[in-house]
């Protein structure tokens, strides 16, 4: 049996789940965002719904690491934004491996070393999805997975199936 923590692990390496084969039958899909606090507008969603059969792609958390190179091989070192501009390319070519693109995402985690990134950090990811934000939550840690990555993005999609 696994471990609450490797269970989730697994949850969130899996790229597809999809909703029982009843559910695939019905023909609406249906993405809204909703921002009820005035604040929050041009910021971020604070809700995101999906209604209808969908396909959900979890991508684990995105950073700065050299795609092609060996392991902890951090590219833009010291240069907070061409790490978020990176890492958001990454995404989006991610994304479209699995049918889906930036205006699929309905939840991203940012991870951030250091607060004071926090609007380079808003910018970045604005420039990415445009005028209709997903849902987001913020992090500042301490450290990520590798030396000098200094920004990380979780990101959660859904698409209809087809």
């Amino acid at each position: 049996m696994l471990k609450p923590m490797a269970l989730m692990s697994c949850v969130c390496a899996a790229t597809l789940c999809s909703f029982p084969a009843a559910a695939q039958t019905a023909s609406t899909f249906e993405k809204k965002t909703f921002n009820y606090s005035e604040w929050t507008k041009g910021r971020f969603s604070e809700a995101v719904t999906v209604t209808g059969p969908s396909k959900m792609i979890f991508l684990a958390g995105v950073g700065a690491e050299d795609e092609n190179g060996s392991g902890g091989n951090i590219l833009y070192k010291g240069d907070f934004g061409a790490q978020c501009k990176y890492a958001y390319d990454k995404i989006k070519r991610l994304l479209e491996k699995q049918g889906a693109e930036l205006s699929d995402v309905v939840k991203v985690v940012s991870y951030v070393t250091d607060m004071r990134y926090q609007s380079d950090y808003g910018k970045c990811r604005s420039e990415a999805f445009g005028p209709t934000l997903p849902a987001h939550t913020l992090l500042n840690v301490t450290q990520l997975a590798w030396p000098g990555m200094m920004v990380e993005v979780d990101v959660t999609a859904v698409v209809p199936l087809k």
